[in-house]
């Protein structure tokens, strides 16, 4: 067995669920299955009950988070109240108790509260994290809208939904100097669209996910499992994907991990709930498609899924936290073993390598693989 060490994974994008929906999946559940995966950082997305739009809100989340996690959790605040779209949150009251702000689950549709969001988020220093969708073009969709939905009779969502609003966003973040932060990008367009922006200078950062840069609409099958926010596109988007990995407009990648319960991922893929589960997959996922690819080199994948989140979102990284994986063992992804609470995921029963088999966090072992 060759180990390989390297500083721990970060991930800027999970969903913990709690509070509000601990059934799906609970901060001890979730920051147990982020070390499971080599993680000691993460940073919890808003759509909770309470939404953490308040330091009254977000304290509920921080005190679970206090007592129960096995890692640093790091929550995200939400742009506005209940994260509806209609009034700006109290960016300086909630700036030094959260990670950034993101309305993630929902895109901002107002390009006025937008403007006045970044105005204000500028102005604290922070950075902004944005679910980019315009809802008006949804059109009832729940797949990509592409070969796979046009032979077998379901809804698509168009690509503009997602770059659409990212072109919105980059001329607004250009015109306000706000960090701007693009979450789980998909499509080809969107890497154009942060490419061009990069070159311009905008302070401008995005990540995408490892079902987009191993996955596409043609793999999709009638199951749940298949099924998120945004959808898997068309393979020329994949290869877009991979080219801004490989060029480096793409920052970083982070898992979206987005649980739910069985029930809920029970029902196709017109009738499941949006969302799979990754922290325990990623980097063997990546490992095994990209670098043993020859795509990107095992110092590029540490970049994008420890360095660059660290880096564009003040994580910080302590040489006490580190992660080992095996990279000569193959073994099989079995969602039936998974540490989370949430086992959906379109890679069970693949074949990878790079298993994470030890996390230490401040100097502490808080995973290790009884294989």
């Amino acid at each position: 067995m060759s180990l390989f060490r390297c500083p721990a994974l970060a991930d800027v994008h999970v969903h913990f669920r709690e509070p509000g929906y601990s059934y799906k999946e609970t901060i001890r559940s979730g920051s147990m299955a982020a070390a499971a995966g080599g993680y000691t950082t993460v940073c919890t997305m808003p759509n909770l009950d309470p939404v953490p739009d308040s330091p009254e809100h977000l304290k509920v989340q921080q005190d679970i988070i206090d007592r129960d996690a096995v890692i640093d959790v790091r929550p995200y605040a939400s742009i506005t109240v209940g994260r509806k779209g209609l009034e700006l949150v109290d960016v300086a009251a909630l700036k030094g108790k959260a990670v950034a702000f993101s309305d993630d689950g929902s895109g901002v549709q107002s390009e006025e509260m937008m403007r006045k969001a970044m105005e204000k988020i500028a102005e604290e220093g922070a950075i902004l994290a944005a679910h980019c969708e315009v809802n008006e073009l949804l059109r009832g969709g729940y797949i990509h809208d592409g070969r796979y939905a046009a032979a077998h009779g379901h809804k698509g969502i168009c690509s503009e939904s997602e770059w659409g609003q990212i072109a919105r966003d980059i001329r607004l973040a250009e015109e306000t100097g706000c960090a701007y932060h693009v979450c789980h990008i998909s499509t080809k367009e969107s890497v154009d669209l942060i490419r061009r922006a990069k070159d311009r200078g905008v302070n401008i950062s995005c990540e995408t996910g490892p079902h987009y840069l191993l996955l596409c609409d043609d793999n999709l099958q009638e199951e749940g499992r298949f099924k998120m926010n945004p959808p898997l596109r068309s393979d020329e988007d994949r290869a877009a994907l991979i080219e801004g990995i490989c060029d480096g407009t793409i920052d970083m990648i982070a898992t979206d991990h987005a649980p739910h319960s069985a029930e809920e991922k029970g029902k196709g893929l017109a009738g499941s709930a949006m969302g799979i589960v990754g922290l325990e997959t990623a980097f063997p996922l990546l490992y095994t498609g990209l670098v043993m690819q020859d795509i990107i080199s095992l110092d590029k994948l540490v970049e994008l899924m420890s360095y660059a989140p660290r880096r564009r979102f003040k994580l910080g990284l302590s040489e006490n936290d580190w992660a080992e994986f095996d990279l000569d063992t193959i073994w099989t992804i079995d969602s039936g073993k998974f540490v989370s609470k949430g086992h959906s995921t379109p890679f069970d029963g693949w074949n990878v390598y790079g298993r994470c088999v030890h996390t230490v966090h401040d100097g502490k072992t808080i995973y290790k693989s009884d294989i």
